[in-house]
Formats: C-alpha cells, sequence, structure tokens
C-alpha cells in the first residue's frame, strides 16, 4: 500500500513538473476523444441509412391477368426457391394503383381511367441488394429480351435506380469503413506520439534511474498512472464537450432533421463509457510500451 501511495505521489510530481508536455498529452486525447465521438454516431447513421435503402430495393415482376391461383402460386414457389431471395410480396391490382395514388402530385388524373391499367405483380426481396443483378439472370436466364423461367411472368419492370443506389451504397460503406479506420489509426499514432514526445523529455530520468538500481517495474508505474491520469482527464473533459454538444445541437435539431434523429446500435451512454475507457487504456499502455525503449540501459 505504501508502494502505490509512493507511486502515485511520483506520478503527480512528475506531472506538476512537466506542465508542457502533460498539457499536450491531455489536449490531444480531448482532441482524439471528441473526434472519434462524432466520427462513430456519423458512421453509425451512415450505415445505418444506406442499410435501410438496400433494405428496400427490389425486383418487380409483372403478372398475365388471365393467369389462375395456382400459377401465381406456383410462380410465388419458384421465386421463393431461387437463392438469396428473402421475401417475395404479392401485390394486387387495387394495391398498385393506391400505391400510383400516393405517389402522384394530383390522384385526380387517375379519376379519369376506366379501368385499371396496372397488373398485379410479385415483388422479389434479396437477402442483399448486391444479389438482385443475380436474381433477375434467373428469372430471365437471356435477359429482359428473352422467356422468363415461368410463363406466368408478363414482364419485369425496368428499374435503373435500383442497381445505381446498391453500387452508390456499396460504395459508401467502403468509404466510410476505410475513413474510419484511418482516422483511429491516425489518433492512436497522434496520442502515442505525444505520450513519446513526454516521456522523451525525461529520459535522463529513467537513466539515472535504472543506473542506481531500480527495477523496470518500479521505473514503469508512475509513468502508467501518469498515463491513467492523463487518459481520465482528457476522456472526462471530451465527454463534456461531447455532453454540451449533444444538447445544444444534435437534440435540439433532431427533430426536425431525420438523420441527427437517427440511432445507431450504441446509445450515447454506452459511446460515452467506450471512449472514456479507450481514453485511459490508450494513454495507459502507450506510456507503458513507450518506456521500454528508454529502459534498455
Amino acid at each position: 500500500m505504501t508502494r502505490i501511495i509512493f507511486f502515485f505521489r511520483e506520478a503527480i510530481r512528475a506531472l506538476r513538473r512537466n506542465g508542457a508536455p502533460t498539457l499536450a498529452a491531455i489536449v490531444t486525447t480531448v482532441v482524439t476523444v471528441v473526434l472519434l465521438g462524432v466520427l462513430i454516431p456519423v458512421f453509425q447513421t451512415a450505415q445505418g441509412k444506406s442499410s435501410e435503402i438496400r433494405g428496400g430495393l427490389y425486383a418487380e415482376y409483372a403478372v398475365y391477368e388471365d393467369a389462375t391461383k395456382a400459377e401465381r402460386r406456383e410462380l410465388r414457389k419458384d421465386l421463393e426457391g431461387i437463392p438469396h431471395v428473402e421475401k417475395v410480396v404479392y401485390v394486387t391490382k387495387a394495391e398498385a394503383i393506391e400505391r400510383l395514388r400516393k405517389q402522384i402530385s394530383d390522384p385526380t388524373i387517375l379519376e379519369q381511367l376506366n379501368s385499371n391499367p396496372l397488373p398485379a405483380s410479385f415483388e422479389v426481396y434479396a437477402d442483399d441488394a448486391a444479389n438482385l443483378t443475380g436474381i433477375r439472370a434467373v428469372v430471365y436466364p437471356k435477359g429482359p429480351e428473352g422467356k422468363p423461367f415461368n410463363p406466368a411472368v408478363a414482364n419485369e419492370f425496368p428499374d435503373d435506380s435500383a442497381d445505381k443506389i446498391e453500387q452508390v451504397t456499396s460504395a459508401v460503406k467502403v468509404v466510410l469503413t476505410v475513413i474510419t479506420a484511418l482516422l483511429v489509426l491516425a489518433s492512436l499514432m497522434l496520442v502515442g506520439n505525444t505520450i513519446r514526445l513526454s516521456i522523451y523529455t525525461r529520459r535522463r530520468e529513467v537513466e539515472v534511474m535504472r543506473l542506481v538500481g531500480a527495477t523496470r517495474w518500479f521505473i514503469r508505474w508512475p509513468f502508467m498512472i501518469e498515463g491513467v491520469i492523463v487518459g481520465f482527464a482528457g476522456g472526462l473533459v471530451a465527454i463534456l464537450i461531447l455532453w454540451l454538444g449533444k444538447i445544444t445541437v444534435v437534440d435540439p435539431l433532431s427533430d426536425s432533421i431525420n438523420l441527427l434523429a437517427a440511432q445507431g446500435n450504441v446509445g450515447f451512454p454506452t459511446l460515452v463509457a467506450v471512449l472514456f475507457g479507450a481514453s485511459i487504456l490508450v494513454s495507459t499502455l502507450g506510456s507503458g510500451i513507450t518506456l521500454r525503449r528508454f529502459l534498455k540501459v
């Protein structure tokens, strides 16, 4: 117990004596944690919106009006048997015209029609939007101009936007993943380099202690405690900044901006706990690992 108290006293004394490097390490930790605290929710929201859009993509196939119930059941069974098909939804003629009525700006135009011109159809949803092309190739083995795999299929509703949306959302997922990985790596390197510079200014002190017979862990413990204190202080300030940003910017605008209102898998309390723990862990490990170089005397 006495030794632990000694280590804490030494760590606090060193922090006071090396004010500039300590302040630099705390500021670096604050910037890093704030950056990650903003990036993670943005990444989550973008991923969630991308998945939501991709989940709404489907291939639609019209059914001949004179197709019997048995032929429609057989067609549904054939569609559900295609690999990577998640679900098949049957849309009646009445449902199709009702959807159109909701989509157009002037629904009264449809009142001029003597009959419902829209056919019944099957909407085919894939387990992943990237598999829609493969599903279309099964339904029309020789392309849109060829014959469908089931005679009850009248035609495929062309939808070039689905392919474009799938390509764009796939690219967004890749870009966001790469950016997140690069920013996390840059943040860790920034914290590590700042801690390394702080320890480098005290390398003579470490060498002297090593020469007089101090063990490696006896020297390392005060530095690691310093890392805990720096991580704690930096994480606390960063979380305070994030909390102020949440209650003053995000929460008031979340009702009017749907993107800000989107919730990810990680809530704010969980995010705070993860960032706080990460700031302490990175600072502590950074101090301990960086110090190994100067312990080789």
